[in-house]
């Protein structure tokens, strides 16, 4: 979850295969660029004012970019964000520099919630015990102690050892979507300039146990350091959870049962879940054993901390990510949970097809449809 790209580079990225992960629907968020950059100046004092405000504690929060132009502030502002999820780039992944991220987006009246660290999201080398595993979970010790020096108290995490998959594109409405199919002969794994096939990603099978034993050895070394920081680690479903996908079980984050044995094993008030929903949908409830709205009431406000709001055409061995209002689950019953259960955390736009407008585009149709989604919740609710 990366910076954002302008207009051109969001057209091209929707060519690119969304299994790119994260750090490319960051560059998608807010991408196009329209006129209006010099109406900020006029508005900069009344920074916020006229954003509605965030009921019941529900967050509705927009993707966006370490360096955020005056333009991009502007167009935060019009939608009513009044939160924000950014990557960092190499120059910002210190405590100052995550400060200084804090006090661009506070300039116009925004929450930065979290900052990602594209290094340390997803790292093989931990998941699967890989040469360098000591030295990444140093890093990451290290991204926890800059989060809390700055203030900064979420950070999402993803244990995947061969990275998201897909098998290409397809279209949707007129708009490029990634698309994966089990039967697909050119289906690949994809983590940053990472990629990786069948029959064996990383050239021998590996077991169950293996995958555990890495994760345990993992968790029981950052949550204590994530306690004495104040920083929760939310952990990101596989994508997609299948059981295995070229040797690599996806055992512990592909299904109900792994991710409570999981958070025994933590043991720890600051580990829980980034529940992306739309990844849970791609499993269905034959795989992951709950769907979203049974995960929420199960796990409720105290281990769920961020919703990544999508949804899909249809649950495996074959699925396309499409609209929210085009797929296959009702949303509202995961707006319903979430108020249900008191949620604080934040929900966002997650993949989603490309649009003409780029980024702005898909990030304004995600954000009104949250809101309406909440604003039905409350309404119901008399809230």
């Amino acid at each position: 979850m990366e910076n954002v790209m302008k207009s051109k580079a969001v057209n091209s990225n929707s060519k690119q295969v969304a299994g790119s992960g994260r750090r490319e629907f960051g560059k998608l968020a807010l991408g196009g660029v329209f006129g209006g950059a010099a109406l900020l100046a006029s508005t900069r004092a009344a920074a916020g004012a006229n954003a509605s405000t965030t009921p019941a504690g529900i967050k509705l929060c927009a993707q966006a970019a370490a360096k955020p132009t005056e333009e991009e502030l502007l167009f935060l502002q019009q939608l009513g964000a009044k939160y924000v999820s950014v990557g960092s780039t190499p120059d910002l992944r210190t405590a100052d520099g995550f400060k200084s991220i804090k006090q661009r987006y506070a300039s116009a009246g925004i929450t930065v919630w979290n900052i990602g660290n594209m290094s340390v999201h997803n790292m093989p080398e931990v998941t699967l015990n890989l040469p360098g595993r000591d030295a990444k979970i140093d890093e990451y010790k290290q991204y926890l102690r800059n989060l809390g020096a700055a203030g900064i108290s979420y950070t999402t995490y993803a244990h995947m050892g061969n990275g998201i998959w897909s098998s290409g594109r397809t279209t949707v409405r007129g708009a490029s979507a990634r698309e994966f199919d089990m039967a697909s002969p050119d289906k690949y794994g994809q983590w940053g300039d990472q990629k990786w096939r069948e029959p064996l990603s990383h050239g021998r099978e590996y077991s169950k146990d293996e995958i555990w034993e890495n994760f345990t050895y993992f968790i029981r070394q950052v949550a204590p350091v994530a306690e004495q920081v104040g920083v929760k680690i939310g952990i990101h479903p596989d994508d997609p959870p299948v059981p295995v996908l070229a040797g690599v079980p996806r055992c512990i984050f592909s299904n109900f049962e792994g991710y409570k044995r999981a958070l025994e094993i933590a043991n720890s008030p600051n580990v829980g879940l980034c529940l992306c929903c739309g990844t849970w949908l791609e499993g269905g409830r034959k795989l992951t054993g709950k769907d979203p709205e049974e995960m929420i009431r199960y796990f409720g406000a105290s281990r769920i901390w961020k919703i990544h709001f999508r949804n899909v055409d249809a649950p495996l061995p074959h699925f396309v990510e499409t609209f929210m209002d085009n797929g296959y689950y009702d949303m509202y019953k995961i707006m319903k949970a979430l108020h249900d259960v008191k949620f604080d955390g934040i929900t966002i736009l997650d993949h989603s097809p490309s649009m003409v407008g780029g980024g702005y585009a898909q990030t304004a149709y995600g954000f009104a449809y949250m809101r309406a989604l909440l604003d039905r919740a409350n309404a119901e609710s008399g809230s």
